[in-house]
């Protein structure tokens, strides 16, 4: 993975990973140094990761060791991101010890002040997680996503400037999102479409509807992060406005 860029994006990748931790909670979350490391039970990557917040940000070797012991002890794998943030030492020894490829990711960047704010009827915006919406959440997701009291252990989580978006069809909820404001910009997530239904547009109703949200929550930029292998997603952002900005790499350790 290169880890080439721009003293300016490298500033607004740091705005956005500082944010992402309140944007996206993790159950248990503790601090050491310049990272951050978080306990989710498993849901989701970003909240059962170690991720750093400060560019150059190293882990020295003992601290490594506590990590792994930590995660372990939850029973879950050693997990670590590699960010633009992460320092070179620390880069080389997360390999060294072994920590595989779990996935790669793009953070995407888009400015809102151009934005000419629409919501159109079929979309409900809500300020918090309702049961309803949980659950129709985790119906359509797989794996251990599909929990929906871990999912509402997250969402339940959040204090800041929320919406919780749900797309209807007919009356029938289809597709559902959020978006989660703080200091002028916006972290849309969990964009989350009915198999039924894909392919019919609405992932771009969706993210239209958030970035419309954002916006009228004063936010100057939203931004989002998207799987390096989701070519349907990427073009998708591309053509809402939304530019790489950084890349990065979650890294697991076996146990």
């Amino acid at each position: 993975m290169t880890t080439s860029i721009s003293e300016s994006d490298l500033a607004l990748a740091l705005e956005c990973e500082r944010r992402i931790v309140n944007a996206w909670p993790a159950v248990s979350t503790l601090v050491m140094g310049d990272w951050v490391i978080r306990f989710a039970n498993g849901y989701s990557g970003r909240a059962n990761a170690a991720t750093p917040l400060k560019p150059g940000a190293e882990l020295d070797e003992a601290t490594l060791d506590l990590i792994a012991k930590l995660y372990r002890a939850d029973g879950l794998p050693p997990c670590i991101r590699l960010t633009p943030l992460t320092g070179a030492a620390t880069r080389e020894a997360v390999l060294a010890r072994g920590y595989r490829l779990k996935d790669a990711s793009f953070g995407l960047l888009a400015p809102l002040d151009a934005l000419t704010p629409e919501f159109e009827p079929d979309l409900q915006i809500e300020a918090g997680p309702s049961a309803e919406w949980i659950a129709g959440v985790a119906a359509r997701q797989s794996g251990n996503k599909t929990n929906a009291d871990q999912l509402a252990a997250i969402v339940g989580k959040v204090r800041l400037p929320a919406a919780f978006a749900t797309l209807l069809i007919a009356g029938e909820p289809v597709a559902y999102g959020t978006s989660v404001a703080e200091r002028g910009m916006a972290e849309i997530g969990l964009i989350v479409v009915d198999p039924a239904h894909r392919g019919r547009g609405l992932g771009r109703r969706l993210v239209e509807g958030l970035m419309s949200w954002a916006k009228v929550q004063g936010c100057g930029q939203a931004y989002l992060q998207v799987d390096q292998t989701n070519a349907v997603a990427i073009a998708l952002y591309g053509s809402l406005g939304f530019r790489r900005l950084y890349a990065y790499e979650t890294r697991i350790l076996d146990l």
